[in-house]
């Protein structure tokens, strides 16, 4: 398995109560078949549209690593300590998950 065909997604409910889902995986491109794809992306969806979209230093088969970063990414959403924007996520997408 890889995160080709298997995305990660984690919910996180933030603290003004809205609900958001966070997905990493190898995103969908109408150009290329995904299975030629390397690229790894962070997605953050509030209500059911993707508010954020950062790319990763991740590989497709890092899936351990993937889950880790959604768990922290949930985390800090949920505490307040991570907005929900591409700008607050990317430091994370852009190291290895601790």
């Amino acid at each position: 398995m890889s995160l080709r065909g298997n995305r990660i997604e984690k919910a996180a409910t933030l603290p003004d109560g809205r609900q958001a889902l966070v997905r990493i995986g190898v995103p969908d491109d109408p150009y290329i078949p995904r299975r030629e794809l390397d690229t790894v992306d962070v997605e953050l969806v509030l209500d059911g549209r993707v508010a954020a979209a950062v790319n990763t230093i991740l590989e497709p088969e890092q899936e351990h690593e993937a889950s880790v970063l959604a768990r922290e990414i949930v985390a800090g959403l949920e505490s307040g300590s991570l907005e929900p924007t591409a700008g607050a996520l990317e430091p994370l997408a852009d190291s290895l998950p601790s």
